[in-house]
C-alpha cells in the first residue's frame, strides 16, 4: 500500500511542478536560477524543498484546471439538478465520483509523467528544471486534444502571444486558459443533453396536474419518482459515465 501511496503522491507532484511553467510569458522553457553572469546552476536543495512545499498547496487548484475533473463535476452536478436530487445526492458524492473518473482518464498522462519526469528526477538522472520541462509535454498534449482551435486562437490573441505554427509552441498559460474555456463549453453541452429529458418530464407532469385542477400538489412529488424510474430503466449511470469517459479525447 505504501508504494502505491508514494506513487500517487509523486504523480500529483509532477502535475504540480508543471504549473511552474505557467508564469512564463513566452514559450515554456525550463526554470533556472542564474548564479553569475557566466554560469547557471540547478536549484539548491533548500530551494527545491521550498518550491515543492509551495506547490503542494496548489494541488486542488491544479486538479481542477489541468485535468478533466472540471468537466465531470459540472456534468454530474447538472445531472443531480435535473433529477431533483439536491438533497438525496450530496455534493461530496458528486466530487468523489468525478475524482475517480478523473483518475481513470488521466492515468496514461500521469504514467508518462511518472516514467519520463518523476522517476529520472527521483534517481538524480535529470535536474528539477528538466523534470518540469519534461512533465509539461504530456499535459500540454492532453489539454490541446480537448481544446477548440477557435478558443485557442482567441486566447492567444487576447494574450498578445506571437503566432506559431504548432499549438504546442504556445506558452503554458495560453494552453491552460484555452483548455479551461473548452472544458466549460463541453461540460455544459453534455449537461444540457442530460437535462432535457428530465425537463420534459417536469413539463408533462405539471401540465397534467394543471389540467386535472390539482394545483396544490407539487409537480416534484410526481415527477421525481418518474425521473428516477426512467433513469434506472435506461441504466443511466452507465450511460452517463460512458458519455463522460468517451468525451475525453485520448481516454
Amino acid at each position: 500500500m505504501k508504494p502505491l501511496l508514494r506513487r500517487s503522491a509523486w504523480l500529483g507532484l509532477a502535475v504540480l511542478m508543471a504549473g511552474c511553467l505557467m508564469a512564463q510569458p513566452a514559450l515554456a522553457e525550463p526554470l533556472e536560477f542564474t548564479v553569475n553572469a557566466g554560469g547557471e546552476k540547478p536549484f539548491a536543495v533548500k530551494t527545491q524543498i521550498l518550491v515543492l512545499m509551495t506547490l503542494l498547496g496548489l494541488v486542488p487548484a491544479l486538479l481542477l484546471t489541468m485535468t478533466s475533473f472540471l468537466r465531470y463535476t459540472i456534468v454530474l452536478s447538472l445531472l443531480r439538478q435535473g433529477l431533483g436530487l439536491q438533497q438525496g445526492l450530496p455534493q461530496r458524492v458528486i466530487t468523489g465520483v468525478a475524482l475517480v473518473l478523473t483518475m481513470l482518464t488521466m492515468r496514461p498522462v500521469a504514467q508518462e509523467v511518472w516514467e519520463k519526469a518523476v522517476m529520472p528526477y527521483d534517481q538524480d538522472r535529470i535536474s528539477m528544471q528538466e523534470a518540469l520541462h519534461t512533465a509539461e509535454d504530456p499535459l500540454s498534449r492532453f489539454m490541446l486534444a480537448q481544446t477548440s482551435k477557435t478558443t485557442l486562437a482567441q486566447i492567444a490573441k487576447l494574450a498578445h502571444a506571437p503566432e506559431v505554427e504548432d499549438p504546442m509552441e504556445h506558452s503554458f498559460v495560453v494552453k491552460l486558459s484555452a483548455f479551461l474555456l473548452s472544458e466549460l463549453k463541453t461540460a455544459f453541452q453534455i449537461g444540457c443533453m442530460l437535462f432535457i429529458p428530465f425537463l420534459l418530464i417536469d413539463i408533462i407532469v405539471a401540465s397534467v396536474l394543471m389540467a386535472m385542477g390539482m394545483m396544490m400538489l407539487s409537480p416534484l412529488v410526481i415527477s421525481l419518482p418518474l425521473k428516477l424510474l426512467l433513469f434506472v430503466l435506461v441504466d443511466g449511470w452507465s450511460l452517463t459515465v460512458n458519455t463522460l469517459i468517451t468525451s475525453v479525447k485520448g481516454a
